[in-house]
């Protein structure tokens, strides 16, 4: 299999609703329901975000798996964060088999999207 290139723009859309994250401790309290979005299970426990539209400090997702990429793929995330990361927004990130998401603070979409655009990337709202 081929890797991609690290500079390889990519079609993004943004999902609808606002997520939350939650520390994970034990994965039998997490419900596995329409409002889980991605659930990380790590050496600390873990984490979850979960759809919240009434959040006020929510997280807006983006989505590149609609065009799945190779696991193999090289560069494919970094080609999203970086960008953003210089332009000094956070991001939280999980991965499926088939694409990733990036999640930047609801109250600064119009920001992240107007960077990944100038980044070259396709942002579909």
């Amino acid at each position: 299999m081929t890797s991609t290139p690290a500079a390889r723009t990519q079609n993004l859309r943004v999902l609808e609703g606002r997520f939350v994250l939650g520390r994970v401790s034990d994965i039998r309290t997490v419900a596995a329901d329409a409002d889980l979005l991605a659930l990380v299970l790590g050496p600390d426990g873990g984490a979850a975000m979960f759809r919240d539209d009434t959040a006020e400090d929510g997280w807006a997702a983006l989505w590149n798996g609609d065009d799945a990429h190779d696991p193999e793929a090289t560069g494919m995330l970094s080609a999203i964060v970086a960008p953003l990361a210089a332009g000094e927004l956070p991001v939280w990130t999980a991965a499926s088999y088939d694409g990733d998401l990036v999640l930047v603070p609801a109250h600064r979409l119009e920001e992240a999207v107007g960077i990944l655009r100038r980044a070259g990337h396709q942002v579909a709202m």
